[in-house]
């Protein structure tokens, strides 16, 4: 992994990436209903029509993308409320916690960035996360245990960590994935259980359909999660080669992983979605063909590979 490329580099990126999302998921999303129209168009004895199933599909595809961004719209704007909901933060009030506040205080100074709200999650597991769409809801959370357990050096390491997916627009990007990967996530659901238990109730046309499009959303849905969680581990390789740059102590956060490695699962917190935004968030380590399967749909490197790249900064 390369050093970090430098923060407009990254953001201009990140800005790019985000743009592609939204043009690249509506396609994946239309390209499924006209790969269902084809292949559900055509009869026992006759392939299908091209030209019905143009039409069809100029007919289906302004509904389709009506719905999937009125989808994405109510989901984004709702995001900070529905992470709060998931997580059980609250905020961390400045007298509360100064030296908290000194930390993420200073470190927004050195580099000129608007300090976001810090929240914490009551439990004793080591992690923290970023999130927000706007410097208006721009927030860093951290666990209670990462403030308790870690000194001055290791938890500047870890809040500079989170600043930087602010800095560098990533917690954007990921709830932009997260929610079109959600849309994918809740159709094969919904297709999977209409095909367990509905299939007595349906002629063998309609149960075709049916798994034709089971079989499209699963197809559409993988493609998605690999894309999306190889984005995420290359994220936190940036995000923890700025924090080394802003805090000029690389060792202080390869400490910190240290301490986080097997005490990072946060069990209030159930949902995938927002483990994937957690400062570390990767199966213990195994070996051999499961290590090669769990790394590909991790959404962040192993610590060891993370302290070995900071260990090079």
């Amino acid at each position: 992994m390369a050093g970090y490329t430098g923060i407009q580099g990254q953001i201009s990126r990140n800005n790019r990436m985000s743009v592609l999302y939204l043009l690249a998921f509506p396609m994946l999303v239309l390209g499924g209903v006209y790969a269902f129209l084809y292949l559900t168009a055509g009869t026992e004895y006759e392939g299908a029509d091209p030209a019905q199933v143009n039409e069809a599909f100029l007919s289906a595809a302004p509904v389709v993308v009506i719905v999937v961004m009125i989808w994405f719209l109510i989901a984004y704007a709702f995001q900070s409320r529905i992470i709060e909901a998931t997580t059980g933060s609250h905020t961390l009030e400045r007298k509360e916690n100064m030296r908290v506040y000194n930390l993420v205080e200073n470190l927004c100074i050195s580099v000129g960035m608007t300090m976001p709200k810090i929240h914490v999650i009551e439990d004793q597991a080591l992690n923290a996360f970023a999130s927000g769409l706007s410097e208006k809801s721009y927030t860093v959370t951290l666990t209670r245990g990462i403030i308790d357990r870690l000194n001055d050096d290791e938890l500047e390491g870890v809040i500079a960590h989170e600043l930087m997916h602010i800095r560098n627009r990533d917690v954007r990007l990921l709830v932009i994935t997260i929610i079109f990967v959600g849309i994918f996530s809740l159709v094969a659901q919904v297709l999977f259980r209409s095909m367990l238990y509905g299939g007595g109730r349906r002629n063998k046309k309609d149960n075709k359909g049916i798994i034709v499009a089971l079989v499209i959303a699963a197809v559409a849905y993988f493609l998605a999660l690999l894309f999306k969680f190889g984005l995420s581990r290359k994220r936190e390789y940036m995000a923890d080669a700025g924090a080394a740059d802003m805090t000029k102590k690389p060792w202080a956060l390869a400490s910190a992983l240290r301490k986080v490695s097997g005490n990072y699962e946060v069990k209030a917190v159930k949902g995938d979605d927002v483990k994937e935004m957690f400062f570390h968030n990767h199966p213990d380590s195994s070996s051999g063909f499961m290590s090669s399967l769990e790394g590909l749909f991790a959404t962040h490197p192993p610590i060891e590979k993370r302290i070995r790249f900071l260990e090079q900064v």
